[in-house]
């Protein structure tokens, strides 16, 4: 019999606009997950980058195998 380890979890109130929310629902739908699923990957998301901006790193799109086309700054 295998024992399923659980993992605490945190509640959070998170109070957003209905035009914040709207966003939420359409990426949650276009990637099949939650709102909370694009949170949580979002936040996942910015701590790449804040790390990658602590050693000088750029964040950015770009084409397979191509140069940045979009730096992204600010973050």
């Amino acid at each position: 019999m295998s024992k399923k380890i659980e993992k605490e979890k945190v509640r959070l109130s998170l109070d957003i606009s209905p035009e914040l929310n709207t966003l939420l629902e359409e990426i949650a739908s276009k990637t099949g997950g939650t709102k909370s699923d694009v949170l949580r990957k979002a936040i996942a998301l910015m701590e790449v980058a804040v790390d990658g901006k602590r050693r000088g790193l750029k964040l950015g799109l770009a084409e397979k195998d191509q140069p940045l086309t979009t730096e992204i700054v600010g973050l």
